[in-house]
């Protein structure tokens, strides 16, 4: 399948799902970006249009764990959820950005989830 429309059927999800998805101060949106090489996360109150906490595999000081690409999400998934619970965030609304839900996104979810964050 040619790149181009493998993103384009990737954005035509996220259209789809960002219709019925709106993050509140009570229940932010959290987004996830993959990138062949990292995975980041974003913690999104859309009301305010604010950003209330964010990770990623890219950031100084990250500390990757042996394995592949999908324990590198767990782990980012376990920043995540420790920044949440540090700014007061108890639940999020998933944000998967038109990805399917296998793989590094199932990772990092299930690592998160297991950390305390509730979706």
């Amino acid at each position: 399948m040619r790149p181009d429309i493998k993103i384009k059927r990737r954005l035509k999800r996220k259209r789809s799902i960002r219709k019925r998805i709106l993050g509140t101060l009570e229940r932010p949106r959290m987004t996830v970006f993959k990138s062949n090489k990292y995975i980041y996360v974003q913690v999104i109150d859309d009301v305010a249009g604010v950003t209330l906490a964010s990770a990623s595999s890219k950031i100084k000081g990250f500390e990757k764990p042996e394995g592949d690409k999908k324990a590198i999400a767990g782990k980012v998934g376990e920043v995540i959820a420790t920044k949440c619970k540090e700014k007061g965030v108890e639940s999020v609304t998933f944000d998967r950005n038109g990805y399917l839900y296998h793989g590094r996104l199932k990772a990092l979810a299930d690592s998160a989830r297991k950390n305390g964050l509730k979706f």
